[in-house]
């Protein structure tokens, strides 16, 4: 998915020669603590809330030119690029340029979420499995395998390095609930599982108390 699929191009750019005190107020408006800045039809870098707020609200936005944070994204950049600048700069909007360094448009945190959800297949319904192991262990041909033969298959994976740990953590989600016999195979295999989720215990537990309904309602 490319940045330029999810710009948002209804937030107002402000020009070297605004004040201050009329970016607040677009701010405010529009709720957020950046604005882009345009000059000579260039985007020049971001503004911020904490900067303006700082200077006389009649100062032109010239005056705190110095403070600008020069970030953008490139339009056909992938969205995840959008989501780590976001992330490092603690951005409320993300600027999207083209080749002409011309604004095309903005992205904000919550456009960010949603794309990584879609990224992420959350809307597809199965269980997760993570594991933990050293990363020269590591093989998704391997993992594949493992899944595929208990007939289910891996529709999404997602690999970090644990902070604190330095382990190598890796996420799957399986294209059905019942995951049980699929953790097993991997403990079979000596892999490490550090958590998983599905529905069966939670769909054995309604059973449960269906059939102790059924047996209460005969008597």
């Amino acid at each position: 998915m490319l940045v330029q699929e999810l710009i948002y191009s209804t937030f107002p750019s402000i020009s070297f020669e605004d004040t201050a005190g009329f970016a607040l107020q677009l701010m405010d408006e529009y709720e957020v603590q950046h604005l882009p800045v345009v000059n000579d039809e260039k985007y020049i870098g971001l503004i911020s809330k904490d900067e303006l707020l700082d200077v006389d609200e009649n100062s032109p936005v010239s005056a705190s030119a110095a403070h600008l944070i020069k970030v953008s994204v490139p339009a056909r950049e992938h969205f995840l690029t959008a989501v780590r600048i976001c992330n490092e700069q603690n951005l409320s909007l993300v600027p999207i340029i083209n080749e002409q360094l011309e604004l095309q448009g903005l992205i904000t945190p919550n456009d960010l979420v949603r794309a990584t959800a879609i990224f992420n297949s959350v809307d597809a319904r199965g269980g997760f499995i993570v594991l933990e192991m050293d990363k020269a262990n590591y093989s998704f041909g391997e993992l594949n395998k493992l899944v595929e033969t208990n007939d289910a298959n891996i529709v999404q994976l997602n690999t970090y390095t644990d902070n604190v740990s330095g382990a190598f953590i890796v996420s799957i989600k399986i294209n059905k609930f019942e995951v049980s016999d699929i953790v097993a195979t991997f403990q079979r295999y000596d892999y490490t599982i550090k958590y998983y989720f599905g529905e069966e215990l939670y769909e054995n537990e309604l059973k449960e108390n269906y059939d102790l309904l059924m047996n209460y309602l005969k008597m």
